[in-house]
């Protein structure tokens, strides 16, 4: 995917060049007095950064709470004013836009439910022209990087250079134990595609369980990624939106102190050690390769087999006793069988793509 997006030095908008940057704040911006309860002592943490809050709630029925609307951003400015912190917030609409520019919000999100959406995006890019200010974006709600990477485009294009992501998580059937599935691979491969794009992992959406929530908070920090958005609420018990995944200050401040921040780089000796093992792996990776090129090879002369025999190309007991001796075979060499598993459909896939097109003449 050929992609270039201009991006500006993170350090340069994000406050006190702290690394990881934590952004935290309620869910739902409720009343004046949680905002400023939250944000007083969200501010006694000095891991924190950025304040956060939800202004305009996308819920999914009309009948539950949507936030408070304007009123919010002039809680969330006079926070700022009595903190010192930076304030984000969500926007879905160029009405939110003009709203959060008139109270002098520092930082806009763009939610899943917006980024899904392209014509959104791009109605909020074009609101966006001539404005000096970072946008984050989330992922979109289904696993579609395109969809993701088009969002950035898109405000790129308008103009906007501070920009940032925000891994919020997937939305599947099946989440268990998560609210949204992690599926780490996804904004791994964003960074590799956009390498000074800034990524952040919002744990508090992925969890929608604060107990999950320090160990999905050091895989990100493991995984390299650049910041965490936390839910912290002065009484998560009672907020009105998302209560369970909110923790406090005092709790968010325990469990930042836990969290081990590792160093992307070592010594001299730790540096050439790890050249010496990749090289190895870089080795047998090539080796890896040329094995399933032969595989392949062997993989054509079945298929021109069957071809001269009017034999089907899919063999169901076959593939079913293959992958059941690979994995067995696979689990007492200390492989993971969801693993094996996983590889040896890939490989399967591409046999009977093989296989296919000789069938067709192709």
């Amino acid at each position: 995917m050929g992609t270039k997006i201009e991006i500006s030095n993170f350090n340069s908008w994000l406050p006190d060049n702290n690394k990881p940057i934590i952004i935290s704040g309620p869910c739902s911006a409720e009343s004046r007095e949680q905002m400023l309860e939250t944000g007083i002592e969200l501010s006694k943490n000095k891991a924190v950064s950025v304040i956060r809050a939800g202004i305009w709630k996308p819920r999914t029925r009309p009948d539950i709470f949507e936030g408070v609307g304007e009123i919010g951003l002039e809680w969330l400015k006079e926070v700022k004013e009595e903190t010192g912190l930076k304030t984000c917030t969500e926007v879905a609409t160029t009405e939110h836009i003009e709203a959060a520019l008139k109270w002098g919000v520092d930082i806009l999100w763009i939610g899943a439910r917006t980024t899904v959406n392209p014509f959104s995006v791009q109605i909020l890019a074009d609101s966006l022209k001539g404005v000096d200010i970072p946008v984050m974006i989330k992922n979109p709600l289904n696993p579609d990087l395109k969809l993701w990477i088009g969002a950035f485009e898109r405000m790129n294009n308008a103009g906007i250079t501070k920009l940032a992501g925000i891994h919020r998580g997937f939305h599947a059937y099946d989440n268990k134990p998560y609210r949204n599935l992690p599926m780490w691979e996804i904004p791994i491969e964003l960074k590799r595609i956009l390498p000074d794009l800034p990524v952040i992992c919002d744990p508090s959406h992925i969890s929608g369980n604060r107990e999950l929530l320090q160990g999905v908070s050091q895989k990100a920090l493991d995984l390299s990624f650049d910041g965490l958005m936390i839910e912290s609420h002065i009484n998560p018990d009672v907020a009105l939106t998302d209560a369970s995944q909110q923790i406090t200050p005092a709790n968010l401040a325990k469990m930042l102190d836990e969290i081990v921040i590792r160093n992307e780089f070592g010594t001299k000796d730790f540096e050439l050690k790890l050249s010496s093992l990749r090289n190895d792996i870089d080795d047998m990776d090539h080796e890896l390769f040329n094995i399933l090129s032969r595989r392949m090879e062997k993989t054509k002369l079945i298929g021109d087999y069957k071809k001269e025999n009017n034999i089907t190309v899919l063999q169901l007991e076959r593939l079913r006793s293959m992958i059941k001796e690979r994995i067995k075979y696979g689990e007492n060499l200390g492989i993971d069988a969801e693993f094996i598993n996983k590889l040896l459909m890939l490989v399967h896939k591409e046999s009977i793509r093989v296989q296919t097109n000789i069938m067709q003449g192709k």
